[in-house]
């Protein structure tokens, strides 16, 4: 049993691995806000990128199995920034008091997520730095009911309603289609997601995908581009960025925090230690789901031709980052941080109070950077 137990783990982890974005049209003004504990108006999820989902103490009568499969698709959608549990919820509670009026009018936002995820930890990272108050629902990993009214059933989605409820999915494309909408007032928010169509295809394995075209880019007229980008190049540049995120940083995080049997492990003791599990619950949730996490970190490694050590990837990776910056800019936006810079933010920030994230800050030139982003997007800097 603890071997098909571990196999079931792994294929699942695996899935929810691949958890990405897209982009769907209008959905009906009917479709209900679930109003579970998960919920709540929410102003700046800020540093605490990986406060655990309520859902593992929220469904009473939950066989051991849905609570395992809960684990390992909850630590393995590479979010895995467990040590802001408990500081996220001081945070939101904070934060929803202080939140100032949002610039996007009547704008009503609602984001379902995982929280573990580094995609959702994206777009959080960037609504909480422009300042905009936004409902989260937290999506069971396991069940997934909250999104029952979705036919894209993967996370994160963004319910956005400016009189008309639209629905947005992939983190690229939502932080692009909101920032073009706050810049250009004259356009609706269902003109602009126009510009973002959607295309099919089916991969090597014959598995259907879906994409968007300019997903990574702020659709602008000539003078909006002149008023908001130092340069037609800095534009070019926070594309290209922007796009190194989804396809290399993004990978690194899974292989790094499961890393080794010991951190691995780490990782699932915190969540049965303040989850409430019985002893048989919490022992298959530590051990059985800690191993197979373990196991997938192997075949990410394996996947993405990583090196033996995948702590040097990471490094590489960040050091590059800082030094695209350079040392004449605060940010890769110059004085202020621009999308590639929240993008970056958002996928790291998910290995705070890991051991992963302790080492890429003694071993790498970003903490200096990466204390700058924090107070920005905790300040909500992008509001003014």
């Amino acid at each position: 049993m603890a071997a098909a137990c571990g196999g079931a783990l792994g294929r699942i982890g695996l899935q929810f691995l691949r958890t990405r974005g897209g982009i769907a049209g209008p959905v009906s003004s009917l479709v209900p806000r679930v109003p579970l504990q998960g919920a709540g108006r929410s102003y700046g999820t800020g540093g605490g990128s990986g406060f655990r989902s309520k859902w593992f103490w929220t469904l009473p009568g939950r066989r051991v199995s849905g609570r395992v499969l809960g684990c390992a698709f909850l630590l393995g959608g590479g979010g895995l920034g467990l040590y802001h549990t408990v500081k996220s919820c001081f945070h939101n509670q904070f934060a929803q008091q202080m939140a100032p009026q949002s610039d996007t009018g009547d704008l009503r936002l609602t984001l379902y997520q995982y929280k573990t995820c580094p995609f959702c930890s994206k777009v959080r990272a960037f609504l909480d730095y422009h300042g905009l108050p936004y409902d989260i629902v937290e999506v069971n990993p396991v069940m997934r009911k909250e999104i029952q009214f979705s036919q894209y059933r993967k996370v994160p989605i963004l319910l956005a309603d400016d009189g008309e409820t639209l629905q947005l999915n992939d983190s690229s494309v939502i932080s692009s289609a909101i920032k073009t909408y706050m810049i250009s007032k004259d356009k609706n928010l269902k003109q602009i997601l126009s510009y973002y169509p959607e295309m099919k295809y089916k991969d090597e394995k014959g598995k259907e995908v879906t994409e968007y075209s300019n997903k990574y880019w702020v659709m602008l007229g000539e003078q909006e581009v002149e008023e908001h980008y130092p340069s037609k190049e800095s534009m070019k540049e926070e594309v290209k960025w922007r796009r190194w995120v989804d396809d290399w940083l993004v990978h690194l995080i899974s292989p790094n925090v499961y890393r080794t049997p010991t951190e691995a492990l780490a990782s699932f003791d915190y969540i049965v230690r303040e989850g409430k599990f019985g002893s048989f619950e919490g022992f298959c949730a530590k051990y059985l789901g800690a191993a197979a996490m373990f196991i997938i970190s192997k075949r990410l490694k394996s996947r993405h031709e990583l090196q033996s050590d995948v702590r040097q990837d990471l490094y590489k990776a960040v050091n590059d980052w800082v030094t695209a910056i350079g040392k004449k800019r605060q940010f890769m936006g110059g004085t202020r941080p621009n999308l590639a810079d929240l993008a970056v933010y958002g996928v790291l920030r998910v290995m705070e109070g890991l051991q992963a994230f302790d080492d890429m800050m003694a071993h790498t030139s970003v903490q200096p950077w990466y204390e700058r982003m924090e107070r920005a997007t905790e300040q909500h800097q992008g509001k003014h």
